[in-house]
C-alpha cells in the first residue's frame, strides 16, 4: 500500500509535546495507572489509510500500552462501535514504548475525510510515570480507572475524570495523494488556540484550513503549536530551534512552514520574576533566531511565511507587558513587513487583531479577556490575514 506511487504518507493531524519534568509549571501533570484514555483528534485531511503516532518522548520509564484501538467519535465519550478496531504497532496489540521514543501504527485501510473526529483509546494496565504531553489540546479527554478499551462510552462510569491536555498522542498520518501539500503552523499559543473555545476548532489552523477548502485547495495546514513556547529558551517545551527539525521540517509532506514566535521571549521572564525586573532579548536577538529558523526551512526546501508578533500591552498577567518588550516587539514587526526580512511571505497579526486606538494592545472585539491570546472572533481575523497565494496549497 505503501508503495504505491500516486499516494504517499502525509500528516494529517498535529499534536506537538513538552515534558512534565520542566521548571515552569503551568499546565497539570499527570501519571496513569491502570487507566483507560479516551482522546479526540480531528482530522485536518483525508486519505484512503490511517496510522497514529504515540510518544513516550519524555518519559522516564518504558510506557506499556495493553491495547489501543481506533474508532469514530459520536458524542462526549462516545464511539461508533462498528468502527471499532484494533490499532496495532508491528503486529501487537499489546506493546512497550522505549524511553524517548515515538512509534507509529500499523495502517489502517480506512477512507477518512478532513474534519473527521476520531477516538484513540489507550489502555494503561501499569504506572506511567508523568506522562508526554500536550499542553493546550482544546479538546477534553478522557480517563477512568479499569480497562474500557473497548466501551462504547466513558459517560457515566465511576471514577471519570475530564482531562484538559491530551497524553502520548502526536499525531496521525494518511495516505493521500502524492504531492499534497502541507503548511505547518509552528509557533505558540496563537497557533495552539489559548483563548478560543473548547471543544469547537476554532484556532488559527483551524479556520485556516476552512478557507483553504472553501477555495478549492486539496492541502491543509498541521498545528505545531505549543503555548508559551519561545523562540530561544525552553520552556514551555524545547525552544522553536531546539524542537524545528522534528515538528516541522521532517513532518511528512511538509512544503510550507508558518511561525509566530516572540511573545513569550519577551513576556515570560518579567512573568517569572514579577515584582522584579528582568533581561529580555534584543530586537537583534529575536532577528538572528528568526533569521535562523528562515535559513534552515528554506535548507530544507521549504517555504517559509513569517507571522508579527501579536499585541499584548495591558495582559493580565503580571510583568509579562514591559514598555522595553513593546519596543522590541515593534521592532521586530518592522523587519518583518520590510525588504531586510528572509522569509518569502508574512501574516501581519499584529495589524489583523490591533486596536487601532492603541496598536499594542488587542481590539476589545478579539480579546479572549486576558489581553494575551485572541478569542474565536479573533483567530478568524488572523486566519483571513494570510495570503492563500502565499501558501500555493
Amino acid at each position: 500500500m505503501t508503495t504505491d506511487s500516486t499516494a504517499a504518507w502525509t500528516a494529517a493531524f498535529r499534536s506537538a509535546v513538552v515534558s512534565p519534568y520542566e521548571s515552569i509549571d503551568l499546565f497539570e501533570l499527570r501519571g496513569f495507572d491502570g487507566h483507560t484514555l479516551r482522546q479526540i483528534i480531528r482530522l485536518d485531511g483525508g486519505g484512503t489509510a490511517l496510522r497514529i503516532r504515540l510518544s513516550n518522548r519524555y518519559g522516564k520509564e518504558p510506557l506499556h500500552i495493553g491495547g489501543a484501538r481506533l474508532a469514530r467519535r459520536t458524542e462526549g465519550s462516545g464511539i461508533d462501535s462498528g468502527s471499532d478496531t484494533p490499532l496495532r504497532f508491528a503486529g501487537a496489540e499489546d506493546f512497550t514504548i522505549p524511553v524517548g521514543e515515538e512509534i507509529i501504527s500499523d495502517p489502517i485501510e480506512r477512507a477518512v475525510t478532513p474534519g473527521d473526529e476520531l477516538a484513540v483509546t489507550l489502555w494503561l494496565p501499569d504506572a506511567t510515570g508523568l506522562s508526554t504531553y500536550s499542553a493546550v489540546p482544546l479538546r477534553t479527554g478522557y480517563a477512568t480507572p479499569g480497562n474500557a478499551l473497548t466501551a462504547h462510552t466513558l459517560d457515566g462510569t465511576e471514577g471519570l475524570e475530564e482531562l484538559a491536555t491530551r497524553h502520548f498522542i502526536t499525531g496521525a498520518d494518511v495516505l493521500a495523494p502524492t504531492g499534497t501539500r502541507i503548511a505547518v503552523a509552528f509557533g505558540d499559543s496563537w497557533f495552539e488556540g489559548t483563548g478560543t473555545t473548547h471543544d469547537t476548532d476554532h484556532r488559527f489552523p483551524d479556520l485556516l484550513n476552512q478557507r483553504l477548502r472553501d477555495a478549492g485547495s486539496n492541502g491543509w495546514v498541521v498545528n505545531q503549536g505549543i503555548s508559551a513556547n519561545r523562540l530561544l529558551t525552553d520552556e514551555i517545551g524545547e525552544h522553536a530551534l531546539a524542537r524545528l527539525e522534528r515538528d516541522a521540517l521532517t513532518v511528512p509532506g511538509v512544503t510550507h512552514v508558518l511561525i509566530h514566535f516572540g511573545l513569550n521571549d519577551l513576556g515570560i521572564p518579567g512573568q517569572e520574576a514579577y515584582p522584579e525586573p528582568a533581561p529580555i532579548p534584543t530586537a537583534a536577538d529575536l532577528i538572528a533566531g528568526l533569521t535562523t529558523l528562515a535559513d534552515r526551512i528554506h535548507a530544507a526546501g521549504l517555504t517559509a511565511t513569517a507571522t508579527t508578533v501579536g499585541p499584548y500591552k495591558d495582559t493580565v498577567y503580571e510583568g509579562y507587558s514591559t514598555p522595553e518588550g513593546i519596543a522590541v516587539a515593534r521592532e521586530v514587526n518592522d523587519w518583518i513587513r520590510g525588504t531586510d526580512s528572509p522569509f518569502d511571505s508574512y501574516a501581519d497579526f499584529a495589524a489583523a487583531v490591533a486596536d487601532p486606538a492603541d496598536p499594542d494592545r488587542i481590539h476589545d472585539d478579539y480579546d479572549s479577556g486576558d489581553g494575551l491570546h485572541v478569542n474565536d472572533a479573533g483567530a478568524k481575523a488572523l486566519a483571513d490575514s494570510v495570503d492563500l497565494a502565499a501558501l500555493t496549497i
